[in-house]
Order: C-alpha cells, then sequence, then structure tokens
C-alpha cells in the first residue's frame, strides 16, 4: 500500500496550490483520509480530512481557504489551497485510516498509512 503526494512547491503569498494523493495497492474510498503538515522543528498537525462518507473537517488556520476533497474512482484526495500564507510553509502529507469507525480524526496517531510529504513554501 502506498501513498504518494505531489503537487507542493513555492509560491508568494495570496498565491494558490492543490495537492494531490494518489493511493495504490488498496482502495481508499471507505476510509478517511487527511492532510497533515510539519514545519521544521515543530510537531505535525492536522490541516483536514474527510471521512468515507463525504464529511469534512479542517484546522481553523486553514479553514475558509484550503478545500480538502476525493475522487474515488481515481482513488485519490486532493488538497485545494487558495490564500497561502508564510505561516503555512510547511512539509504536507497525505494520510488514511484503516478503522471503520474514527474518533479522533485530527490525531495522527489514528492514521495508518503515510504518503512521503511534500514541501510547500509560501513567501512574503
Amino acid at each position: 500500500v502506498q501513498l504518494q503526494a505531489c503537487g507542493g512547491g513555492l509560491v508568494q503569498a495570496g498565491g494558490s496550490l492543490r495537492l494531490s494523493c494518489a493511493a495504490s495497492g488498496r482502495t481508499f474510498s471507505s476510509h478517511t483520509m487527511g492532510w497533515f503538515r510539519q514545519a521544521p522543528g515543530k510537531e505535525r498537525e492536522f490541516v483536514a480530512a474527510t471521512r468515507r462518507g463525504g464529511s469534512t473537517y479542517y484546522a481553523d488556520s486553514v479553514r475558509g481557504r484550503f478545500t480538502i476533497s476525493r475522487d474515488n474512482a481515481k482513488n485519490t484526495m486532493y488538497l485545494q489551497m487558495n490564500s497561502l500564507k508564510p505561516e503555512d510553509t510547511a512539509a504536507y502529507y497525505c494520510a488514511a485510516a484503516l478503522r471503520a469507525i474514527v474518533t479522533s480524526i485530527r490525531l495522527p496517531s489514528t492514521y495508518d498509512y503515510w504518503g512521503q510529504g511534500t514541501q510547500v513554501t509560501v513567501s512574503s
């Protein structure tokens, strides 16, 4: 099972990026999936998540600017990031949870599979 994240890059403040997370080796359409990020010297933090039923969750810091979505036919999840700020600079990781019932959707320990991370750098 593999999660492959891509789409990061260098962008000016106020710009946009779209991250993708392609899953292989398993169908994740019935699983909770999420995005996390980690800046140097900081702990990994929750960004957004989507349950199999389509419910979405966001960190307060990104709500209204980021949108999480998934294309089950392509086994791919996306994170559309608009109005980017320098404080959004981090390595972004996608993750998938195997358990059918997810209660702590914002905790990294909930997730069983992780992508390799894609760097997002926002210049001021």
